[in-house]
Order: C-alpha cells, then sequence, then structure tokens
C-alpha cells in the first residue's frame, strides 16, 4: 500500500470515529447550505444574485469597490465604512437584498433532512448546531421529517425568543400504579444561528419575533440578518446574538459541558470572530476541530493544519493532526458527511 493510500485510510477512519462519539458539536457555513448549485448561493456569487434588489445609489457604490479590486461584496462594505459610530447604510441594504433573494428560493431537503436524522438518533440529549447561514434548510427539514429542533423561539405566527429554551429537556413520563419515572429524550438539535436568520425581525414594542421563511416581516420592524461586514463582531453583542454567542462560547471553550469535538463544514475558516473561539477551544487538552471544507486559501490552511488535535479535510490537501497528505475527492462535502455523523 503506497504512502497516500496508507493516509487517506487512517484519515478516513479517524474522522469515522470521531463523528461518532459524545459530545460533538456542528459549526456550518455557506458551503453547507451550496448543494451542488442546488441550493443558497456562495458568497463568490452573492452580489450577482442580490445586486438588482439593492438601492441604485448603494448598488453604484459597492459596484464601484468591486471593479477597483475590492475581493467580494463582504471587503466592498469594509471600503464603504468611514469608521463612524454611526455605521453606513449599504450593509443593512445588502442584508435586506439577501433576504429578499432568499425568500424566493426553496431547495430541496433531502440532504439536510439525512443530516437531522442521524443527529437525532445520536444519545446525547442535545446535540448543538451552530450555524452561520441566513437560510430555513435546518428548520424546514427538521419539520419535513417530523423531528425536534429548538431555535430559541417559542410560538407560531410570530413566535418570541426566549434563549432559556436552550437549557430545557425532553422527557416522557412512565407511570405505574404506584409510580412514575421520566425518560430522557435523547437526539434533540439545538440550532444556533449565530449571524441571525430568515425570518427573525426586531420589534420596537414586542422585541425579537420569528416569523414565516417567506413572509415579509412587519412594517416599521428591523431584519435581524448580521450583514458581511466587520462591523459584525460589535452586532453579535447585542439580543438576540449575545445570548446565542454566549451558548457557544460556553461548549467550545470553557463550559459548564463543553463539547469535546467540533466538526466545522462548509466554513472557509476566514471569520475571526468566530475563530477566536475556537482557538480558546484548541487550548483545552481535550478538544479536537474538524473542517471539512472544499478549499482553504493558503495562509488558512497553514494556520489550522499543523495543530496536533486539528483534522483539516479538503479536496486538494488534507491534515492529520498536523501530519500533511493529499485531498479527499468527497469526504470534505457536506452530502458525504451528512451519510457519516
Amino acid at each position: 500500500m503506497n504512502a497516500f493510500a496508507n493516509f487517506t485510510d487512517r484519515l478516513e477512519g479517524k474522522v469515522r470515529q470521531q463523528l461518532a462519539a459524545r459530545r460533538v458539536g456542528f459549526l456550518l457555513g455557506a458551503g453547507a447550505s451550496f448543494l451542488n448549485g442546488d441550493g443558497y448561493p456562495l458568497a463568490t456569487q452573492l452580489w450577482e444574485r442580490i445586486a438588482a434588489h439593492v438601492p441604485g445609489s448603494e448598488r453604484a457604490d459597492i459596484q464601484a469597490k468591486l471593479d477597483e479590486g475590492a475581493d467580494g461584496i463582504e471587503q466592498a462594505l469594509d471600503l464603504l465604512d468611514r469608521g463612524g459610530v454611526e455605521d453606513m447604510p449599504h450593509r443593512h441594504s445588502v442584508a435586506e437584498a439577501i433576504g429578499r433573494h432568499f425568500s424566493q428560493l426553496r431547495p430541496p431537503l433531502d440532504t439536510h433532512g439525512e443530516f437531522l436524522v442521524r443527529l437525532a438518533r445520536r444519545t446525547d440529549l442535545a446535540v448543538p448546531v451552530f450555524c452561520l447561514n441566513y437560510d430555513p434548510l435546518l428548520e424546514r427539514a427538521a419539520e419535513h421529517r417530523r423531528l425536534r429542533l429548538v431555535d430559541g423561539f417559542i410560538g407560531a405566527e410570530h413566535a418570541y425568543f426566549d434563549s432559556a429554551v436552550f437549557q430545557g429537556q425532553t422527557g416522557t413520563i412512565q407511570r405505574g400504579r404506584r409510580y412514575q419515572q421520566v425518560h430522557w429524550v435523547t437526539g434533540d438539535v439545538h440550532l444556533f444561528k449565530l449571524h441571525g436568520s430568515l425570518g427573525w425581525y426586531e420589534c420596537p414594542t414586542s422585541g425579537v419575533r420569528r416569523c414565516g421563511f417567506a413572509l415579509k416581516i412587519p412594517a416599521k420592524t428591523k431584519r435581524l440578518m448580521v450583514p458581511p461586514q466587520y462591523r459584525k463582531a460589535t452586532d453579535t453583542t447585542v439580543p438576540p446574538y449575545a445570548a446565542l454567542w454566549s451558548e457557544f462560547r460556553r461548549l467550545v471553550r470553557h463550559g459548564p459541558g463543553p463539547l469535546n469535538r467540533l466538526a466545522c463544514i462548509g466554513y472557509g475558516m476566514r471569520d475571526e470572530h468566530v475563530n477566536a473561539v475556537i482557538e480558546n477551544g484548541l487550548a483545552r487538552g481535550d478538544f479536537t476541530l474538524m473542517i471539512f471544507v472544499k478549499t482553504l486559501v493558503g495562509d488558512v490552511f497553514d494556520r489550522w493544519s499543523a495543530r496536533q488535535n486539528v483534522i483539516v479535510v479538503t479536496e486538494n490537501r488534507c491534515s492529520l493532526y498536523g501530519e500533511s497528505g493529499p485531498g479527499h475527492p468527497d469526504l470534505w462535502s457536506f452530502e458525504r458527511l451528512s451519510c457519516e455523523v
């Protein structure tokens, strides 16, 4: 057996072992919602999809920065920001445009449904899924498969946010003639949408709410989707994001009840406010990070691949606890991983 084949076998075996273990959390980036072009657009495709929904003058400003060489819409918005106390309107117009475009899309739910079905079979009381995406694929897939998913909201038409629901547990009561016994239900998925979501909005009088994903948010309310720009690190310090990020830090960094493994799927490892939490988790001796993404730019791959408690899987190259090896044809993809968890 040649060295490359041996590395790939060991990589697949270790990934399988880590994903099957307990105390695993998942972090999903845009690559997990792309679905080979049948899902939601990647960052590199976003501007061409939403530009028509951005007001004319702001659209022209953003396009000018892109024409001057800005590396995508996020950098274009950074360059337009003057750094004052009040931010520029461009980023909020972009968030609104993303919301309008995404609300029109209805991608297939099969892959996310399979992912959630497998998580629901796990023996942990709750399985945390941290999501950086705005789309409702997980929520719709859970409903389609009739699975329990806790996202911090309670209610129906205009659900209200209450982070205390993440502290609850689901149980069934077995009653006898002289006793009753509680059996805790395992495999509940706890979904933390760290950058907000389609359907989330803030009302001046009734607080943080969630309406139907395809519906317009009510008049005189604010859409709760953190725009792609450097100010998002500050945006996440206010409700409802602060409670979601507190849970992210608790589970990855310090506990109580911290995770032992975090599988990042479809995330290019470029958001420093996310990476800071992950870096703190890696300082623990009992924590393993797994990164599954089609490509990582050179400096990003180098940053994570040398770590002794990190596994990196991409199409072109991989790393197993600091040992570099060849890429993998599909182990990085959400479609493959949805059948492995």
